[in-house]
């Protein structure tokens, strides 16, 4: 099903400049954005990925990983295929970097309506990215929110501003992908970059949306010390000392391109939440150990 976006502006020759993420992809006629699940149609932007799940499951709240929000609960996940980002470290490759629009037919009514049958407080929108699918999550959101349904995204952080005015009244929580602090990092291996990420976590601190932040660590790409004190500080100085930072160890056999890089040490992990303690973050967790 497919269905027009919401955050699009019209252009001269049947242009299209997508408003969805940070990209802002400018998209010719019959071509696709760089999440490949938005094309333009004879000047108008479609979602390709409307009501077409490529995942559904009850995933401990845990999993996200939400350990301030909802402890011990369950969550509804969902997602599409697609993403904005193309990132080597990728543990969702098959779905995330697919190359045909697939899933099954499952509509927003009938999410909310599972969500409540099984008694699940929350729906988490998660394993690809969000954003890509936000016509799609927006709908579901605004539904659950009328059913008492609490929203979770767990993101890049790579959107727009007109995304985030559009979501934030319907989201209670985020766990953002802090990668890394450098933007050559986001450049290289992530086909992003760093401030847009910053940008959505500090407006998510204003509008009061609960937030945890993750980085997966990479032995030699974004394990250094200075790194991980570039982070802590952001997160200290901008966002709060009690905001969660979940630092999470690499696996690179289950990676879409750094299958040669080796797992990261116990003691890479244990160095960062050394860091992140001497730089007074309160709520500090070791993920994947």
């Amino acid at each position: 099903m497919m269905k027009e976006a919401y955050l699009y502006k019209k252009l001269k020759d049947k242009r299209v400049q997508c408003q969805n993420c940070a990209h802002y992809c400018i998209v010719e006629e019959r071509k696709r954005g760089i999440c490949q699940v938005r094309e333009n149609k004879n000047g108008k932007l479609y979602s390709l990925v409307y009501a077409k799940a490529c995942a559904i499951n009850i995933d401990p709240i845990e999993k996200k990983p939400f350990y301030h929000f909802l402890p011990g609960t369950y969550s509804l996940s969902i997602a599409t295929v697609g993403c904005n980002f193309s990132c080597h470290s990728c543990q969702n490759w098959q779905i995330s970097q697919a190359e045909k629009v697939r899933g099954e037919k499952i509509s927003p009514e009938e999410i909310v309506k599972i969500a409540k049958e099984k008694n699940l407080p929350s729906i988490s929108y998660t394993y690809t990215e969000p954003a890509i699918f936000s016509e799609y999550a927006l709908d579901t959101m605004k539904l659950a929110k009328k059913a008492g349904l609490k929203n979770a995204w767990v993101s890049n952080g790579f959107w727009s501003k007109e995304l985030f005015d559009l979501i934030s009244p319907y989201l209670d929580v985020a766990n953002i992908d802090l990668k890394s602090f450098e933007d050559k990092f986001y450049i290289k291996y992530c086909g992003g970059r760093l401030r847009p990420v910053l940008d959505t976590l500090k407006r998510l601190k204003k509008k009061k949306i609960w937030v945890e932040i993750t980085t997966l660590v990479i032995p030699g790409l974004n394990d250094s010390e200075e790194n991980f004190e570039k982070i802590a500080k952001f997160i200290k100085n901008d966002l709060g000392a009690d905001v969660a930072w979940h630092i999470s160890r690499f696996c690179g056999s289950i990676s879409w391109k750094l299958q040669h890089i080796p797992d990261t040490p116990l003691a890479t992990l244990k160095k960062a939440e050394e860091i992140a303690k001497q730089a007074g973050l309160e709520n500090i967790h070791l993920g994947n150990v």
